[in-house]
């Protein structure tokens, strides 16, 4: 399997960044995972709601020129199904088994996803109903996909 992810913004915390490391590290058995990142957009200290949306709008043009065509393209997104480690993992299965072995996951930046990027993915995960940075994120992601390959393959992770 394939995954990539495309990430705005950068890795500032070194404790973050060497969680992410260890989990990429961890997942080279499994698959091909990268990490893509694209600068976020610039703007004033107090941004307009109108600034925001240009932000948004130009991260989100960004992004979808990273996608490559047949990938399924999956957003984390607040407002999106909130699922398990367990539905991760039966979801990796499915599309494996039914030859979907691209998969591109997008972490937006501070302000969110621009509403063409979300309307353009195949599917909107949440981790949760509470706020994480863009970066917290991107620890937490990779982590559950190594959880799910785990589970998928009903070896020990925790326990």
């Amino acid at each position: 399997m394939r995954i990539t992810i495309l990430a705005v913004g950068k890795i500032k915390e070194k404790y973050l960044s060497a969680g992410i490391a260890e989990f990429v590290k961890r997942l080279t058995p499994f698959c091909k995972l990268s990490i893509v990142e694209l600068d976020e957009e610039r703007m004033p200290d107090n941004p307009s709601a109108a600034e925001k949306v240009q932000a948004l709008t130009k991260e989100g043009e960004r992004v979808l020129k990273q996608v490559k065509d047949g990938t399924r393209l999956i957003v984390l997104d607040v407002a999106g199904k909130l699922i398990s480690s367990e539905e991760l993992s039966a979801n990796f299965d499915r599309l494996a088994v039914s030859g979907q072995s691209d998969l591109t996951f997008v972490i937006g930046g501070a302000f969110g996803l621009s509403p063409d990027l979300v309307k353009a993915a195949d599917e909107r995960i949440s981790f949760s109903k509470m706020t994480f940075t863009h970066q917290m994120i991107r620890l937490l992601l990779v982590e559950q996909i190594y959880r799910a390959f785990k589970i998928s393959r009903g070896e020990k992770y925790h326990w």
